[in-house]
């Protein structure tokens, strides 16, 4: 059967015509998103429930994303050798099983574990997903392609804190995994169904070097990075993680610069427009994403409330993202990514701003205010940035491409998780130090911690007036890159 391919032009294009590859792809995105949620507003419950600190239970997010991180690496290559709809569906089935596991999981140590069974199920899914995305439409179109399907994708953040708070208080914590289970059995369904057979490239050679390596650098990077905030930076455990991550990123960037067919695209850091663009996109997470795991914790831990109360707070921020990731989609075909850039990471700057005065007694109204603000910034400027970062890259290199970017971003969102989370609690122990009551010297920690993340987006607002309209690129040879689609509009 013939599937549709990025050859289609710009004047045969429709929307429709990609609507049921698109819903299969979302319905895949949506269960790994839903789980990373869920398990935020779940936390401070983890803690209570395993009699585990802070420290151990964030590691049920940080050891998923870094899973996430070992295998994206992959996808590329797998898609090469399989198709880019039988991994896909393979995924799939995977995180849904690793889903299971967690929700039998007797001890934090166990959850922990099956987390990361989880987290290697589900890391090709976002990958693999955006690229059949990205094939199918136009480059004209993009922008709003990719809107389209940041909208169902954020009904993810929206109903997960609410639905893990209920599920927590109704039933229990188990059931935020097992709820995957019908979602998965419905996305292998629609898959089968609707997802397109793209033409295959041939394999190369796997690289198992840079396989090996890359795991190794990034947890180990990771974790020194948990235990310097959590103990101290000049400590033993921190050093070795430190150290070893860093020998073993380094050498992994070598053996990809010198392997002619790598596991990751690096050489792609030539374009100067990717490397702006990618470095911005992880400077919005440092910022966005520690305090996204933090704000629930500090609502059940300091301000008590109930884990369902929790997600209908948070749920403004997943509101304000799903009304302007569309305009934002929109707008980039028209104008870029650089006013976009700037005028979310202001909104949510200026919301960081407002919540590193939060206390015991601030109102409702000044926690939600910030958190629709920061969900709006984010629906205007993450996908049109990484729609920019995509469209920077060779053509020609994009199933490649987004396997590399989706494992930086996953490795970027687990330091940043581990790195405020661990600073968050040096913070609490300066405090108490200094004299403070344990509630006043937790509150001044996250008050410390949101301030942290109000510089990050600062020098974020600087470094997006770098941006620029990508200009066309070439590949690896040096040979211009032509789009199909423009050749077959003219």
């Amino acid at each position: 059967m013939s599937s549709p391919t990025a050859t289609t032009s710009s004047s045969e294009f429709s929307i429709r015509a990609i609507i049921a590859p698109l819903m299969a792809v979302i319905v895949g995105m949506i269960m790994v998103i839903l789980d990373s949620t869920v398990v935020n507003v779940a936390l401070a419950k983890f803690q209570t429930e395993f009699d585990a600190t802070i420290n151990t239970v964030q590691w049920t997010f940080t050891g998923y994303t870094l899973a996430l991180s070992a295998v994206i690496p992959l996808a590329g290559w797998m898609t090469d050798k399989f198709g880019s709809k039988r991994i896909f569906l393979i995924t799939i089935a995977l995180f849904t099983i690793g889903s299971v596991l967690c929700g039998a999981a007797q001890t934090v140590e166990q959850l922990i574990a099956f987390r990361v069974i989880q987290g290697l199920g589900g890391g090709m899914v976002m990958p693999i997903g955006m690229a059949i995305i990205f094939r199918l439409a136009p480059q004209e179109k993009r922008g709003s392609v990719m809107g389209m399907l940041g909208i169902p994708m954020l009904l993810a953040p929206a109903l997960g804190p609410i639905l893990s708070g209920w599920l927590i208080e109704a039933v229990s914590w188990h059931w935020i995994f097992l709820i995957n289970l019908p979602i998965g059995i419905v996305g292998m369904i629609v898959g089968i169904k609707y997802l397109p057979n793209f033409e295959q490239n041939k394999a190369p050679a796997l690289d198992i070097i840079g396989m090996i390596l890359a795991p190794i650098a990034f947890a180990s990077l990771a974790y020194g990075v948990s235990e310097g905030g959590r103990t101290s930076w000049t400590a033993d455990n921190t050093l070795t993680g430190l150290i070893v991550g860093g020998i073993a990123l380094l050498l992994f960037i070598i053996v990809e610069l010198r392997h002619k067919q790598p596991l990751l695209e690096l050489r792609v850091f030539r374009s100067s427009d990717f490397t702006r663009g990618t470095l911005l996109v992880w400077i919005v997470q440092i910022a966005l994403f520690g305090a996204m795991i933090l704000m629930p914790v500090f609502l059940q831990n300091i301000r008590h409330y109930s884990p369902l109360e929790t997600g209908v707070i948070m749920l403004p921020q997943a509101i304000g993202s799903m009304l302007f990731m569309p305009i934002g989609g929109r707008l980039f075909d028209k104008i870029g990514a650089r006013p976009l850039a700037l005028v979310g990471l202001t909104l949510v700057g200026g919301a960081m701003f407002m919540l590193h005065t939060i206390n015991v007694d601030t109102k409702l109204i000044m926690i939600i205010v910030p958190l629709f603000m920061i969900g709006s910034g984010m629906g205007l400027s993450m996908m049109s940035l990484n729609t920019h970062v995509l469209n920077s890259a060779p053509r020609h290199l994009v199933s490649r491409v987004t396997p590399l970017t989706t494992a930086a971003q996953q490795v970027v969102t687990s330091f940043a998780v581990a790195g405020l989370t661990g600073y968050m609690t040096t913070r609490v122990t300066d405090h108490m130090t200094a004299g403070g009551n344990p509630i006043d010297s937790a509150v001044n920690a996250y008050s410390d911690t949101f301030m942290l993340s109000f510089g990050l987006t600062v020098f974020g607002i600087l470094f997006s007036l770098l941006l620029r309209k990508p200009k066309p690129q070439k590949d690896i040879a040096g040979a211009e890159q032509v789009d199909p689609a423009m050749m077959m509009g003219h």
